[in-house]
């Protein structure tokens, strides 16, 4: 076994090289478990920074899991503070739109269909969906990310593919 030649990351270029390997899959992560509304791009930078923070007892071979595990916590903070805020918060309905009234209520069933079809699906079906039908990761890039086999993702998007076309007729 080699020797380790750096047992923590408060180097700036270690650091750099880190965020520059990890931000974009771990945005893309946060993306497709929690959607756009919470920000996952401020999640990242915000787990980046508690690590920089933090640089001192991290080593380089841990650094992903905690930027991933600390995201993923801030994501779950949020969305927690999403309740709250939905429970004391009224949202006024549009007032006028250009589309037809058909279009629009074509939409909003197509919607909601997708939205329960995908709602359906096990977060471990949709985070796998998701990275690989609208990111294009392949699956060997999945199970590295989820940390899992391969075989395991296949599994997951084969039974994400088959809940999908027994709820959504039109796909």
């Amino acid at each position: 076994m080699g020797k380790q030649l750096h047992n923590n990351i408060c180097e700036e270029h270690l650091f750099s090289s880190i965020f520059n390997k990890h931000a974009k899959d771990l945005h893309n992560f946060l993306y497709y478990k929690f959607g756009d509304l919470l920000n996952p791009k401020d999640k990242v930078q915000e787990a980046f920074i508690k690590l920089w923070e933090n640089c001192a007892k991290v080593s380089p071979e841990k650094a992903k899991s905690f930027v991933f595990t600390t995201a993923n916590n801030l994501m779950l903070n949020e969305v927690a503070h999403q309740k709250v805020v939905l429970k004391h918060h009224q949202t006024k309905p549009k007032t006028h739109t250009n589309e037809t009234p058909q279009f629009l209520m074509q939409e909003a069933e197509y919607k909601v269909k997708l939205q329960k079809a995908l709602s359906n699906l096990t977060e471990a079906q949709r985070e796998a969906f998701m990275m690989n039908r609208v990111e294009g990761k392949r699956f060997k890039e999945i199970a590295e990310i989820l940390d899992i086999s391969t075989k395991a993702v296949e599994k997951r998007i084969y039974g994400a593919l088959t809940k999908l076309r027994k709820d959504i007729k039109e796909l």
